[in-house]
């Protein structure tokens, strides 16, 4: 089976080939035009731009994705699409684009949840003899799974019994954790997308500090700069950011201009201690309550290196397996759509002519 993928949610255009080969599956090509240098002068996305940019930008990329997998139209088996959620203007294009070429080339559309389809590149390694974590064994025997998904818009911890069957168990009950990463580097004025400046900075104070990380309990920094660790010790797997970015604006009013400049990096490595301290230590509760055996790390903030290596450790520290995707399938990529719409056809493969129901819904809930 070869999949075309595409994908364009938020300001990434993207479109992917997954070749399927008796069960093994191969990223042929994984094409991505980012829109983040035009965005960053406006400090974050604005749709309307964004849309413009994603019908300048989708039939290249498809063209490209195709020929750097050397493939034709012909050779194509199924369309996949990211129908939401996401910005409706954006997904629109991506969702007419699969359906005009499903019409052309006779071809069957998978409409694909974005959300699941971070959670899915980790299926990529899950399975793959020739992935560096594979061990015999995993696959179906590495059931239930615990998925941390965290992104500029979600954040989200979903109990996985198989490959299609999932339930979401907690969520953000205000911010997401990388909308809070955004806005705190707003607030600091350090430009867009706020998250890898913010885990830059703090990087800058774990060295200049020479620690080698901050645990998951609450503990003072020498400066006894200190920010709160919300919803860490509630009985339920729901988040909250909103009060993490607001103890952030309050200490930053407390200080001149001058005091700012010089514990920036301060601000930011208590920050993001914070906020991966109650990432970690609610995934971790998740996993013993379901008794899972693996726990996959999803989304754009997936490519955060402090989280990744935190949560790698303490799941580590219970004897359990863990996945995260190369940092090249943690952002927005249609490599992702096209894998999880793998396993979608393999339960239910659409028909020829079910591009007439298909419409890009932003709000679409990973259930």
């Amino acid at each position: 089976m070869n999949i075309l993928a595409i994908e364009t949610s938020c300001d990434e255009t993207s479109a992917s080939i997954i070749k399927e080969n008796s069960g093994a599956l191969e990223v042929a090509s994984n094409i991505v035009s980012s829109q983040i240098d035009i965005h960053k002068a406006y400090g974050g996305v604005v749709p309307e731009i964004a849309a413009r940019h994603h019908v300048k930008n989708i039939i290249p990329v498809i063209l490209e994705s195709l020929a750097t997998a050397s493939l034709s139209s012909q050779e194509i088996d199924l369309i996949a699409v990211t129908s939401g959620p996401g910005l409706i203007t954006s997904l629109i294009v991506g969702v007419e684009a699969a359906k005009s070429l499903a019409v052309a080339w006779n071809k069957p559309v998978m409409q694909v949840n974005h959300m699941y389809a971070h959670l899915a590149a980790n299926f990529l390694y899950f399975n793959l003899p020739q992935a560096p974590s594979f061990k015999q064994g995993v696959g179906n025997n590495q059931f239930p799974v615990i998925a941390l998904i965290v992104s500029g818009g979600h954040t989200e911890i979903i109990l996985v019994e198989d490959y299609n069957k999932f339930k979401k168990i907690g969520q953000t009950v205000d911010d997401a954790a990388g909308e809070a990463f955004d806005k705190v580097a707003k607030l600091l004025n350090l430009g867009y997308p706020g998250g890898p400046i913010v885990s830059a900075e703090a990087d800058k104070f774990k060295i200049q500090n020479h620690q080698k990380q901050i645990k998951s309990k609450p503990q003072k920094l020498s400066s006894n700069l200190f920010f709160p660790r919300p919803m860490i010790d509630s009985p339920n797997f729901n988040f909250s950011f909103s009060g993490l970015k607001t103890a952030v604006l309050y200490a930053v009013q407390k200080m001149t201009q001058e005091e700012i400049k010089k514990k920036i990096p301060e601000i930011c490595y208590e920050f993001q201690a914070a906020a991966v301290a109650v990432l970690v230590k609610k995934t971790i509760k998740a996993a013993e309550k379901f008794s899972a055996k693996t726990v996959f790390l999803a989304g754009g903030v997936a490519a955060n290196r402090k989280l990744r290596q935190e949560l790698e450790t303490a799941v580590k520290n219970k004897n359990l397996e863990f996945f995260v995707p190369d940092f090249k399938y943690c952002t927005d990529n249609a490599s992702m759509i096209g894998i999880a719409a793998y396993y979608l056809a393999k339960e239910n493969m659409p028909d020829l002519d079910n591009w007439r129901s298909i419409k890009a819904d932003p709000n679409w809930e990973l259930e």
